[in-house]
């Protein structure tokens, strides 16, 4: 008797987990979105920004997992989805971006978007901005920045701070 109650309850919640688990495919989409604006530098990536725009403040936690890992032309791509995507707590990303990016392009772009940001008329957004460029010149002037690796930084180690370009065979000529 025990396992047929058992059973029945197991029975009668198995449509729910299953709406909760299977309806929000977000989190895939937006990999997926991010996946072409890292490996891709063609006419596909404005139609996957716009569209990763479109995913807000959801999109912004695995946009920041992406720029560790993106070559210099995809971190570009992300800062510009961070741009259409327009929300506060991107100013944390781009704010890390500036300050510990290894190439400079890179880093200026992340400070360029803060920058405008920073005068934007929406509150939290500029705010958000503003407090982000104050903490990259404050870790500027204490001396943090880029970990540099190899030829721009401690002879003989690798670099294992952002991809310094495309990893494999060239992308641009594959596509």
């Amino acid at each position: 008797m025990r396992r047929i109650r058992i059973a029945a309850v197991v029975m009668a919640l198995m449509p729910m987990v299953g709406a909760t688990s299977c309806d929000d495919h977000s989190h895939t989409d937006i990999g997926d979105e991010i996946n072409i604006l890292t490996r891709r530098n063609d006419a596909l990536v404005p139609p996957a920004t716009e569209r990763l725009a479109g995913y807000g403040r959801k999109a912004v936690a695995q946009i920041e997992t992406a720029m560790h890992t993106a070559a210099p032309f995809g971190r570009l791509h992300l800062i510009a989805a961070l741009e259409k995507i327009g929300e506060p707590e991107s100013a944390w990303v781009l704010r890390h971006v500036a300050v510990y990016d290894v190439t400079p392009e890179i880093r200026d772009a992340a400070e360029a978007l803060l920058t405008r940001w920073s005068t934007d008329p929406r509150k939290p957004l500029a705010d958000s901005a503003r407090t982000a460029l104050a903490e990259i010149a404050h870790k500027r002037s204490v001396g943090e920045g880029p970990l540099l690796f190899g030829d721009a930084g401690t002879p003989g180690l690798p670099s294992t701070v952002g991809a310094p370009e495309a990893v494999g065979a060239d992308l641009e000529k594959r596509h």
